[in-house]
């Protein structure tokens, strides 16, 4: 980026009123915080700027992603938490009432999917509305085989909750997401599923039904190209990629999504942060 870009993106960073601040890679990675985050939301409660964290990883439910960050030092409530589990919960209670369900995934996303209205059914011959896969901690290849099954019937619909093919772990290693496992059921049954969160717009529509906020005062922070990045893209909103999880500068050059600003880590937002105004904030509904 030039000199001259790079201001222009500064400068449309200071009209920004809400920022969507993915976790895993961006925030902490594993159970440890990357370094100038409590710095960096600090600034934004001091200033009355809006954040929500909102995070592709369906292994855990809103509360739990409370408890950890308030556990890292991070004031939140479930207001300031968008998971994509939640997410595909709204988007498969909208297309049918009490649907019955399997699920690829962890216990905590069974129960946010209950939140919803649906029915957990954990026998592949009892008939089944969904196939739903998350990124499952606690996979077995009982399910995986049970998945298959069940989506040999072409009336079963299919549906992930995220296309991230890995989770960033310490020492800048990764483990297989939910993308990775759906790809083991598309060699497996020829079916491809739909894809709720990141970088897919459902979940940007659920943020404008809890902020009053237009498009342009809205910037998503990621470290992942294909889903924070493209993202932004999709919503037409600010993009700014941290180089502390998945994407690398290598990455970023090659890429068709390029971000508006790149950063080390979320805290040399700071100096920017500070610079911001006060004058317009937008409540949360």
């Amino acid at each position: 980026m030039n000199k001259r870009a790079k201001n222009d993106a500064y400068k449309k960073l200071s009209d920004i009123r809400l920022f969507l601040i993915d976790l895993d890679g961006t925030v902490y990675i594993e159970g440890k915080l990357i370094p100038g985050v409590h710095g960096f939301i600090n600034s934004l409660n001091r200033l009355g700027i809006h954040f929500l964290f909102i995070t592709n990883n369906s292994s855990r439910n809103a509360s739990q992603y409370v408890h950890k960050l308030n556990k890292l030092g991070i004031s939140v409530t479930e207001k300031n938490i968008l998971t994509s589990g939640q997410a595909t919960g709204a988007y498969i209670s909208k297309k049918k009432n009490n649907a019955r369900l399997f699920v690829i995934g962890t216990s905590s996303l069974k129960n946010e999917l209950e939140t919803y209205g649906l029915r957990i059914e954990e026998d592949p011959d009892k008939e089944i509305d969904y196939v739903v896969v998350g990124f499952d901690t606690e996979l077995t290849y009982q399910k995986l085989k049970a998945a298959c099954y069940i989506l040999s019937c072409d009336s079963t619909g299919f549906v992930a909750t995220n296309p991230d093919l890995v989770c960033p772990v310490d020492k800048k290693r990764f483990i297989p997401d939910c993308g990775s496992i759906c790809n083991i059921l598309e060699n497996a049954t020829g079916r491809q599923p739909i894809f709720i969160g990141k970088p897919h717009t459902t979940m940007i529509n659920l943020v404008r039904s809890r902020f009053n906020v237009t498009a342009d005062k809205i910037a998503v922070i990621g470290d992942r190209l294909y889903t924070d990045i493209a993202l932004g893209y999709n919503a037409g909103i600010m993009t700014i990629c941290v180089l502390s999880g998945e994407a690398t500068l290598q990455e970023i050059s090659k890429s068709p999504f390029k971000p508006d600003v790149v950063i080390p880590k979320i805290s040399d937002l700071n100096p920017q942060i500070e610079k911001m105004s006060k004058e317009t904030t937008y409540n949360i509904r």
